[in-house]
């Protein structure tokens, strides 16, 4: 029975892609980018004469989380190769020439048929997938040829399907399994309620060493920093609509102070919503030069309308990570949205106050950086004035946030190491 609602539930996304397709761009390349991935695959197959490791990641956040151990597996393991693959359109597109792997690919859509394929052709002798995502015809495949597979930055919730009376076939996933590094001991707990114990451990979140390995190596960005020229600065990244919308307020009646907005989608219809919602706009493509590191040729004095601009949008991808840097405070979207707030993480890492709507229970970083002091949930824009308000006074109240914020990711790296650590102690990638 769980099978053929699984099977209906594939056809049915699959139908789903190919009729919004015509009008949704994520969906016209969920699709073309599945047209050849067999073929290509062979490509990379016939090319490589190395081991394969084989991470997995639905999407570019999930690819963060990778990236720590990806490239230090890299580093130490030369003589392997490494295939990385995307469900999602949004992780492919953005880092399908990531130079650290040997080669980018979509997943294709889950079934019997592509998983023995995709297996037959990569043969991997090691399976790394991040966080979550479920497909019930790799991982069977997968353990059916013996080989290892890792799940790693897992987060678990009782409310999940493997939890419940009707979850078999979920908990025949989780099985498959050879060990699950999740992020919290109360995962470790859930999973110990339906007999998954013996091959679970906590190892944290590797988000907290990525984040903590950029802000080290973050550079300046002198556009930015001409444009806050001192002032105080709210940086809001991977906002939504929503978001925008509890902001504009504070922003239309604050000139003083330095916005700088980093939306979730850039195209060129919520764009123009954010200059209609915020008064004195200003793009980061109208501030750079051809050559930016050479030349401040389109400079903010030059610009006719950024003398008056306190609101910079950033119409790019790849910045914010450096753009909380610049922060007195740091508002992350998504947290008015079905599907939840945004990595706290990286502006958490610099010691800023962190802010952010009021779905955030499903992620456990944002929950225990509530409790430490170091963030604030609120639920409309009158909370986010009033709690803006009191952090940019900069007083004790901030001074403690900030430095709550900055504690508690120091306090939570290593997960990387411990990960690492299981797959050399056991061998896993010595012949």
């Amino acid at each position: 029975m769980a099978i053929g609602f699984y099977r209906l539930f594939l056809w049915l996304y699959r139908c789903g892609a190919i009729v919004l397709s015509p009008f949704n761009t994520k969906a016209k390349r969920w699709l073309s980018g599945r047209k050849d991935v067999f073929s290509n695959l062979g490509l990379f197959a016939g090319r490589s004469k190395k081991p394969v490791i084989w991470f997995h990641c639905a999407s570019l956040g999930e690819f963060e989380q990778a990236r720590p151990l990806l490239e230090t597996i890299r580093q130490q393991y030369p003589h392997h190769a490494i295939l990385l693959s995307f469900f999602s359109p949004s992780g492919y597109e953005i880092r399908k020439d990531y130079r650290e792997v040997d080669w980018v690919s979509y997943l294709p859509l889950d079934s019997a048929t592509n998983a023995k394929r995709f297996l037959d052709l990569v043969k991997p002798v090691l399976v790394i997938w991040v966080k979550y995502e479920y497909w019930h015809f790799y991982l069977q495949q997968i353990k059916k040829r013996n080989i290892p597979l890792l799940l790693i930055s897992g987060i678990f919730r009782a409310e999940q399907p493997f939890f419940k009376s009707w979850g078999e076939f979920h908990r025949n996933m989780l099985a498959c399994f050879s060990w699950l590094f999740v992020q919290n001991q109360e995962s470790k707990k859930l999973l110990g309620t339906i007999g998954l114990s013996a091959n679970v451990s906590t190892s944290g979140d590797t988000r907290f060493d990525r984040v903590i390995a950029i802000a080290g190596a973050v550079d300046a960005i002198p556009l930015v920093e001409k444009f806050i020229a001192g002032c105080q600065v709210v940086v809001a990244g991977s906002t939504w609509a929503e978001d925008e919308e509890e902001l504009d307020h504070f922003a239309n009646t604050h000139p003083e102070i330095r916005f700088v907005i980093a939306p979730h989608e850039i195209d060129e219809d919520h764009l123009n919503d954010i200059e209609k919602l915020f008064h004195r706009t200003i793009r980061y493509s109208q501030l750079t030069a051809p050559d930016e590191q050479t030349s401040l040729k389109l400079s903010i004095s030059n610009t006719a309308s950024a003398p008056e601009a306190n609101v910079l949008i950033i119409d790019n991808i790849g910045m914010l990570s450096r753009l909380y840097k610049y922060a007195t405070v740091a508002y992350i979207g998504g947290g008015f949205g079905n599907d939840g707030v945004h990595n706290v993480l990286e502006a958490a890492v610099y010691g800023k106050p962190v802010v952010f709507g009021p779905v955030y229970e499903k992620f456990a970083e944002a929950v225990e950086l509530v409790d430490a002091g170091g963030a604030f949930s609120i639920d409309n824009a009158l909370e986010l004035e009033e709690t803006l308000q009191a952090l940019l006074a900069t007083g004790d109240e901030y001074r403690a946030a900030a430095k709550a914020a900055g504690d508690y990711v120091y306090a939570h790296t290593g997960a990387t190491n411990k990960i690492l650590s299981y797959i050399q102690e056991n061998r896993l990638l010595t012949n």
